[in-house]
C-alpha cells in the first residue's frame, strides 16, 4: 500500500487561480470555471519565473521519444487510472477533504491495468519501487507506436521506423520568421517531449488536412518561443493574449532555468479557445524532405511530402496533396 498526503487541487497556472460556480468553456458538462487570479504562484516565484524562457503552449496530444525494441520510438500518452470503487472511494475522499487527512492507495488492486510495455513518466513519485498517482488519482504514462497501429494511427503517420525519421514542424533554421516541415532523425529526438498536431487531434485548431486528406506533424515542446512576451501581470498578458497577434496562441508555458514548467491558458484568464485565426498560421512555411534518402511507402504522410518538397504555403491551412 503507498501513501498519498492530502490531496491538493493544483493547477500548473502562472497565477494564483479561484473556482466559480458557473459553466466551463473548456471541458463539456464541468459546472465551475477554474480562472487566474492577480497573485504569482509561489511555485512560480521559486522557480525563478522572471528569467525563464516564455513558449507558445501548443494544442496537441503528448508525445514522448525513447528506446524501444533496442531504437528510437515515438511514445503515446496513456495514464493508469483507477477502477470505478477506487475513484468512487478517491471523489469522496475530496468532496469531504480535511487537511488532516491523507488517502491511501492500493497501487495494486486500485488501478486498471496497462499494456505490459507501459512505463510511468519521468517525473511522477515513487513509494516503494511503485508511481505514485498525482493530485487527479491518475499515474501519467507511455506506451510505444507500433507501426500501422490501429489505435494511435495519427501518431504512427508521424513517424518512419525503417529510415528512423520523425515529422516536425518547427522554425527554419536560417529564418526564424518561416516555418518548416521536415523529417528529423529520431534519434535527435532521444528523451524529449513532442506535442501531435493535426486534422484528428482536439478538433484540429490550426486547419491542418481534411477528413479525407488527415495531416499530422509533432512539434517539439518549447519550439516557438515568444520573441516579444508581456510583462508578468494579470491584465498585461489578457491584453496581449487578446488583441495582438503573437497572442492568439492556447497558452504560453514559460521554461525556467532549473526545468520547472509554469504554463498558462487562455481559459484560466476568460478567454475563448480554438480561435478562428491562430499565430500559428500567421505564418510562412516551407516543405523540406530532399536530404532523407528513403523511398517511403506511396500513400504514407511521409510520401506525399515528398512530393511538395521545397514548396512554400502562406500558411499551414494552405497546404494540400494532389492525389
Amino acid at each position: 500500500m503507498s501513501r498519498l498526503g492530502a490531496v491538493q487541487r493544483k493547477v500548473p497556472c502562472l497565477f494564483v487561480t479561484q473556482v466559480k460556480e458557473e459553466p466551463s468553456a473548456k471541458r463539456e458538462r464541468q459546472p465551475f470555471k477554474v480562472l487566474a487570479t492577480e497573485t504569482l504562484t509561489r511555485k512560480a516565484i521559486d522557480a525563478d519565473i522572471y528569467n525563464a524562457i516564455p513558449t507558445e503552449k501548443v494544442d496537441g496530444t503528448c508525445c514522448y521519444v525513447t528506446t524501444y525494441k533496442g531504437q528510437p520510438y515515438l511514445w503515446a500518452r496513456l495514464d493508469r487510472k483507477p477502477n470505478k470503487q477506487a475513484e468512487k472511494r478517491f471523489k469522496k475522499f475530496l468532496y469531504s477533504l480535511e487537511d488532516s487527512k491523507e488517502f491511501i492507495w492500493n497501487i495494486e488492486e486500485d488501478f486498471k491495468h496497462v499494456p505490459e510495455c507501459w512505463i510511468p513518466a519521468k517525473e511522477i513519485q515513487h513509494s516503494n519501487g511503485n508511481p505514485l498517482p498525482d493530485e487527479n488519482g491518475h499515474i501519467p504514462g507511455w506506451v510505444p507506436v507500433e507501426k500501422n497501429s490501429k489505435q494511435y494511427c495519427w501518431h504512427s503517420s508521424v513517424v518512419n521506423y525503417e529510415a528512423e525519421v520523425a515529422l516536425v514542424l518547427k522554425h527554419h533554421a536560417d529564418d526564424p520568421g518561416l516555418l518548416e516541415i521536415s523529417p528529423v532523425p529520431l534519434s535527435n529526438l532521444l528523451e524529449q517531449t513532442l506535442e501531435l498536431i493535426g486534422t484528428n487531434i482536439n478538433a484540429n485548431p490550426y486547419g491542418l488536412g481534411s477528413k479525407k486528406h488527415p495531416v499530422h506533424l509533432l512539434v517539439p515542446h518549447g519550439a516557438f518561443e515568444i520573441k516579444n512576451p508581456p510583462v508578468l501581470k494579470h491584465n498585461d498578458i489578457l491584453s496581449w493574449l487578446d488583441n495582438s497577434t503573437e497572442g492568439k496562441i492556447e497558452g504560453i508555458v514559460w521554461h525556467c532555468n532549473d526545468g520547472t514548467l509554469i504554463k498558462l491558458h487562455r481559459h484560466h484568464l476568460g478567454l475563448h479557445w480554438p480561435i478562428a485565426e491562430t499565430h500559428l498560421n500567421s505564418q510562412p512555411v516551407v516543405v523540406s524532405v530532399s536530404g532523407t534518402k528513403y523511398d517511403f511507402e506511396p500513400k504514407s504522410l511521409f510520401h506525399h511530402f515528398s512530393k511538395l518538397d521545397g514548396q512554400r504555403f502562406r500558411r499551414l491551412k494552405d497546404i494540400t496533396f494532389d492525389f
